[in-house]
């Protein structure tokens, strides 16, 4: 049988599956919003990031990882999160927001200036260890991904991809973009070599992605 590349991310063991239970049935707290890299938090542990494009289910996604229905603020105006938002997941982990991108909308002043931290942080934070780059199932990788996924190429910075909203299409649109993913993620040097399917309403990929996240050091 030959082995698809960026295979699904499998499902966690009992032991990981409650190591990432554990560790997001703790305290989760909103720290800060920056807006430049002066303002980032102490680098004292752990953290992971979460990017993508305007609307495609990050808020919601945090939201579920956290079993917080407000932790991260979902929106129905793409573009509204205009800075890094930080969040601590006990005294072990930083979950770190980023802002959309793609938002043709904005106004181009504001999108340069997201432009600029974006790169600055993922250049310069020593205690990143993986960027989770969330791509809509319904649409699969568009030109405007592929900007951030080559900036986390240069930036040297291992990216795993989460496809999100897979409950919103049937499984012939799933697998097809899912195969156009893969197809894209093969041109990436960076790419973390597993894709974790998510549906935010649905619960699906949630455990998988707790159980990634504990085990991350």
């Amino acid at each position: 049988m030959t082995t698809l590349p960026f295979p699904l991310a499998a499902e966690p063991d009992d032991f990981a599956r409650e190591r990432g239970r554990l560790m997001f049935c703790g305290p989760v707290d909103f720290v800060k919003g920056v807006v430049a890299m002066p303002g980032l938090p102490p680098a004292d542990r752990v953290e992971v990031c979460f990017a993508g494009r305007s609307n495609v289910g990050k808020s919601s996604l945090i939201n579920a990882l956290t079993g917080r229905k407000n932790m991260a603020r979902a929106s129905n105006t793409p573009g509204r999160t205009q800075e890094i938002n930080y969040f601590s997941l006990g005294e072990s982990r930083y979950l770190v927001d980023l802002p959309g991108y793609g938002y043709a909308e904005a106004p181009v002043a504001t999108v340069q200036k997201w432009q600029a931290l974006l790169k600055q942080y993922l250049q310069g934070r020593q205690t990143l260890r993986r960027a989770f780059v969330l791509i809509d199932t319904r649409h699969g990788v568009k030109k405007v991904d592929e900007e951030i996924l080559t900036l986390l190429d240069k930036s040297a910075v291992t990216f795993q991809v989460v496809m999100t909203k897979m409950d919103k299409v049937n499984k012939a649109e799933r697998e097809a973009n899912l195969a156009q993913t893969r197809a894209a993620l093969a041109r990436h040097p960076a790419a973390y070599p597993e894709i974790v399917m998510t549906s935010s309403e649905k619960g699906d990929g949630i455990e998988t992605l707790r159980a990634i996240i504990a085990g991350l050091e």
